[in-house]
């Protein structure tokens, strides 16, 4: 699997272990969201630290999650992102639909 996951008291993080976050590793990880949603939880923090590089599939998965988190009136956010990661969400402007924080810490402080 190119992430884990790992639930803990009011969160449930998933930490991508890939280089990229791409077509080939979106559908599972969106399927994964639904499920976590699908399951109750309401919050998700997305750890990127190792992922260097998200296409537009990838994307529309964080996206996704993000809906899903929203629609169940929970937070959905992304921490440890790459100059170029965060460059890409920038570039898009979607750094004013998604939350991004620097560390875990200040992703939880987001919730």
């Amino acid at each position: 699997m190119n992430f884990s996951v790992l639930k803990y008291g009011s969160y449930t993080c998933i930490t991508v272990c890939n280089k990229k976050l791409d077509a080939a590793m979106a559908p599972d990880i969106k399927a994964e969201f639904a499920g976590i949603i699908g399951n109750g939880e309401r919050n998700i923090l997305v750890d990127l630290t190792d992922c260097s590089y998200c296409d537009s599939s990838g994307l529309s998965a964080l996206l996704l999650g993000n809906r899903l988190c929203n629609n169940a009136s929970g937070s959905f956010v992304l921490f440890g992102l790459t100059s170029r990661v965060k460059g890409m969400i920038d570039l898009i402007g979607f750094e004013s639909v998604l939350k991004v924080a620097e560390t875990r810490d200040a992703a939880k402080r987001m919730l």
